[in-house]
């Protein structure tokens, strides 16, 4: 069974992001959650942003690496939206990763040099999604990381939400997400 790292988007860690480790753990998996938020949670995206930027978004990056630190190196690092940063940032630069799930974002790899050879990696986003497909360039990078290792896989869901996997905010998709939890077992077996 795999051992992963599970980050939090911007709403904080909130239930449905709770609820998505319980499905990893009941599968076997060993999951843990840091809380980059300092127990905050916000009830819209702009309102965790606006705490994000407050606190400043190295910090809250730095806060997921120390996460990390007292872990084994051979985890699996995983992210939602806001918490691909610190789940990519580990999966590209410390050494022994095992793989990276990352839900709703991806960077250009060159943010962190290269990908690691033999890393897979799996993104997943909505193919609507403004904040996935259009501001950020999110689905670009992961169409780039796709390109340069054969270990990626990019999986668009039909819907214009962005967290679409948390089944505690309103934008929840029950099928979308019930695909990424299977396609999210599938890669950790």
């Amino acid at each position: 069974m795999a051992e992963v790292v599970l980050y939090h988007h911007s709403q904080g860690l909130t239930e449905g992001v709770k609820a998505f480790a319980d499905e990893l753990r009941q599968a076997g998996h060993t999951v843990h959650t840091p809380d980059l938020y300092e127990g905050n949670t916000y009830a819209t995206l702009d309102e965790g942003m606006d705490y994000a930027r407050a606190t400043g978004f190295g910090v809250i990056a730095e806060r997921g690496v120390q996460a990390a630190q007292s872990l084994p190196s051979n985890v699996v690092y995983a992210g939602f939206s806001l918490g691909v940063v610190p789940a990519q940032q580990l999966a590209q630069t410390r050494a022994g990763a095992v793989g990276a799930l990352f839900y709703y974002s991806c960077l250009p790899v060159e943010e962190f040099g290269s990908w690691p050879d033999g890393v897979p990696v799996q993104v997943h986003g909505m193919d609507e999604d403004p904040f996935f497909t259009e501001e950020g360039g999110d689905l670009d990078a992961a169409k780039a990381l796709v390109a340069t290792t054969d270990k990626a896989e990019l999986f668009l869901y039909p819907g214009k939400e962005h967290l679409f996997a948390d089944s505690s905010l309103p934008g929840y998709d029950e099928a979308a997400a019930k695909l990424v939890l299977e396609r999210t077992l599938a890669f950790l077996a």
